[in-house]
């Protein structure tokens, strides 16, 4: 027998029939239990905490090369959905001029091409150094404090803004049961070579099978796709 629940948008961890007075009932496993998130989240704070110590010199000068490439400051802010939905300040290394909102607003085009992809591949709005910053994800590494503070993983699905969410649908509350990550699944497969529909669906891939060894295998995969840098720009 086959048995439609109609939860077709439930992506489920696990799911097992119990019997309760004589009648089975379906129960769904939706995220890692406490037990199981705890050696990810030590994993998280340790990789964190030494590569910040790693890596901090190498921090200061891109921030002194974003200074002198161009005006403005050497961080972009924008607000993100966390685990569960809630919102907080995601950091970057600025890799655009300072009024890049306006001048893509003032492009009809280039403003179709980006909420279609959410990404340009000649962003004329990149500056010189962004350029470099992004072809070897460079510019993300600010995103490591917010590890530390618990409002991202080392590994996770891709981050997502509030107006992005929306575009989701009946997906949208599934996208949130995982606190998004610095290292992503859809990264090593292709980046922004990707189609948008293809980039949410291993974002999809990556929740319903969130575990330990997915995540080692990303993390080992990282390094030669930041190397390949295909999709990177």
């Amino acid at each position: 027998m086959r048995l439609s629940s109609g939860l077709h948008e439930l992506l489920a961890k696990g799911t097992e029939v119990r019997e309760r007075m004589g009648v089975p009932l379906l129960y769904w496993r939706l995220r890692l239990s406490p037990l199981e998130q705890t050696p990810s989240a030590v994993m998280d704070y340790i990789l964190a905490n030494r590569a910040l110590i790693l890596l901090a010199h190498l921090m200061l000068l891109i921030a002194l090369a974003i200074r002198l490439d161009s005006s403005g400051p050497v961080l972009y802010r924008r607000q993100v959905a966390g685990l569960g939905g809630k919102l907080f300040d995601a950091f970057k290394f600025r890799t655009m001029v300072v009024n890049a909102e306006a001048l893509l607003e003032q492009n009809l085009r280039l403003k179709e091409a980006f909420w279609q992809n959410y990404q340009l591949r000649d962003d004329p709005q990149v500056t010189q150094v962004g350029r470099i910053l992004r072809r070897w994800s460079l510019d993300e590494l600010r995103q490591l404090f917010s590890v530390l503070r618990e409002e991202m993983r080392w590994l996770g699905p891709r981050m997502l803004t509030p107006e992005e969410i929306s575009r989701h649908g009946r997906w949208e509350p599934n996208l949130l049961t995982v606190g998004p990550g610095i290292t992503r699944l859809w990264q090593v497969s292709g980046r922004a070579d990707l189609p948008y529909s293809e980039r949410v669906r291993l974002n999809l891939v990556y929740i319903r099978n969130d575990s330990l060894r997915l995540d080692r295998a990303i993390l080992a995969q990282t390094i030669p796709a930041v190397i390949r840098k295909r999709g990177a720009y």
